[in-house]
């Protein structure tokens, strides 16, 4: 199985930090890759939305990405599926509240089918890449 987790901690509270996230059309504010996102069914941020979402794929061409949310707990845990897309990782966003702030742990896992196990270093590599952009929500909410 691929795996990739980072951890940050971002200067605003979890509520805050949870609303934003849970609202995959912030996605192409802080996640680089993201061409195109919209709300295809459900309720923004609840269990059970499914976002489309377009992403830079190899040699810059485009990939469906489309997810779901699988888990909400306001201010503590988001979780998603992928479900379109050749790798369909799932997710989980796991908040605390630092008592100045918000630790954020974001980590992936995605189990391969056999005939692509041979890309396990590839798909982890990009999933790790992905968990980085971390840096990148951090910048974004604190310059609000």
């Amino acid at each position: 199985m691929a795996h990739a987790e980072n951890t940050i901690t971002i200067n605003r509270p979890a509520r805050e930090v949870y609303d934003f996230l849970a609202d995959g059309l912030n996605n192409t504010a802080w996640r680089q890759g993201v061409q195109s996102i919209s709300l295809k069914e459900g309720k923004p941020g609840e269990r059970g939305a499914v976002y489309s979402q377009t992403l830079t794929g190899p040699r810059g061409r485009p990939l469906a990405g489309d997810y779901r949310i699988t888990q909400a707990e306001p201010a503590r845990l988001l979780a998603f599926e992928v479900i379109a897309g050749p790798a369909r990782p799932t997710g989980t966003y796991t908040l605390a509240d630092t008592g100045g702030g918000t630790s954020v742990n974001f980590s992936l896992d995605a189990r391969l089918p056999v005939l692509m196990r041979v890309l396990d270093s590839l798909v982890t590599r990009t999933m790790e890449s992905e968990v980085a952009q971390l840096a990148r929500l951090k910048q974004v909410l604190e310059g609000r």
